[in-house]
């Protein structure tokens, strides 16, 4: 069948757009789709098909009825200097954004981080979790399930464990009963693959052990416990993905040669701003953008995007100590890989590769990182407020 039969057949709905694959290679595919696309819209999509990427396999595991791709610009930040557990060296920054004056920013913080000596960072924790749904007959027989999750435990872990050769349970908490439903959270363990596709396949393991030996009714894999690309209080609480924190003592002097402002000023901007402004506004997070940055840096490694929801989480801290400035960031919920998924993809592998991050071994090295940026991109946000900078920035750099 040639092309222009299969876009006719496709214009005529004699065809699906799923279908075509059955008759050519995935980029022949990816050519007809767009050029359907082209007719049906009456539209040009040159730029779109101009692209490097290998759809053949991009096809197979990370996009349906592809056309082409999306391209933003991409810049870097740096030198970041980074003084953590993993990462202990200094870093150029990919970061993909549409954003004027963010890169520069950025870019602003990293040089006030290298020249006070680095930036200190820390992975507190490295979860995944599942939280499925389970429906039971009244509210005793809920808590009878609770019990027997609780009791069963090194059993689950074994079960849970055979599908996997990277996953390890830790632990199932909490199991919180509503009536008669329960919501058992599975925290897993996952390596270097951000781990949604282990934990849920080793979850859905257990979910078999458990419709098998009790009355319990598994209603969905995914109950909203987890929580998964949502902003939640309990993964601020307790953590998912890779929780780190990063900090730095920056000297008075450099505090006001290089971000024009003081210490005094950066805290009672972060107070009145992060903390105070946050609470009135029920915010559930305490930062004024780490969104920005870990956007930028998932778009241009390929971490799942959806993931900057809870990434934005987090709580900056600020302190003038005799001039010179403590600053800090937390994040408690930063979800990402440096193997498997959208990392695969050859853009994004380079994205990695600026960093020495592709591959295994380096997911905690790439937390550190992602950590040390947001703390770059805050500290020269809350610096531009505190200086009166921030318009004058934006209308400078292309965001007037």
């Amino acid at each position: 069948m040639t092309p222009k039969e299969i876009i006719d057949k496709l214009l005529n709905n004699e065809m699906r757009l799923y279908e075509i694959e059955k008759y050519v290679s995935a980029k022949e595919a990816t050519d007809i789709r767009r050029a359907f696309i082209e007719e049906y819209n009456d539209v040009k999509l040159d730029n779109v098909g101009n692209y490097s990427l290998d759809m053949e396999k991009a096809s197979k595991r990370n996009i349906e009825n592809p056309i082409g791709v999306l391209q933003l610009p991409m810049g870097v930040a740096g030198p970041l200097k980074i003084n953590g557990q993993y990462c202990n060296r200094e870093v150029f920054v990919p970061l993909a954004t549409s954003e004027g004056a963010l890169v520069a920013s950025i870019n602003r913080g990293a040089s006030t981080i290298t020249h006070s000596g680095g930036a200190n960072v820390r992975v507190i924790s490295d979860v995944m979790t599942r939280a499925p749904a389970i429906k039971t007959e009244n509210a005793i027989d809920a808590f009878k399930i609770k019990q027997w999750f609780e009791d069963n435990f090194d059993k689950l872990k074994e079960i849970a464990e055979s599908t996997t050769s990277h996953g390890k349970l830790i632990k199932i908490d909490p199991i919180i009963v509503v009536g008669n439903y329960v919501y058992p959270r599975f925290v897993y363990s996952t390596g270097d693959s951000m781990g949604m596709n282990m934990v849920t396949i080793a979850t859905e393991k257990i979910l078999e052990a458990m419709t098998n030996e009790t009355s319990a009714v598994h209603l969905a894999l995914s109950g909203n416990l987890c929580v998964d690309k949502k902003p939640a209080a309990i993964n601020m609480i307790e953590g998912r993905g890779k929780s780190v924190v990063a900090d730095i003592l920056i000297p008075e002097e450099i505090v006001n040669k290089k971000l024009k402002t003081t210490a005094g000023g950066i805290v009672e901007v972060n107070t009145v701003k992060n903390l105070i402004g946050s609470a009135a506004a029920g915010s559930m997070a305490f930062n004024a953008h780490y969104a920005n940055m870990v956007a930028a840096i998932f778009l241009a490694t390929g971490q799942d995007a959806a993931h900057v929801v809870e990434g934005s989480l987090g709580i900056t801290t600020a302190e003038n100590r005799d001039g010179d400035l403590y600053f800090s960031v937390n994040l408690p919920d930063l979800p990402i890989a440096t193997v498997g998924g959208g990392t695969s993809l050859e853009t994004a592998n380079e994205g990695l590769n600026i960093l020495g991050v592709a591959g295994s071994n380096k997911v905690l090295e790439l937390a550190e990182i992602v950590a040390s940026t947001v703390l770059a991109g805050e500290l020269s946000l809350l610096a531009a407020l505190s200086a009166g900078h921030l318009a004058r920035a934006h209308k400078e750099l292309g965001r007037g």
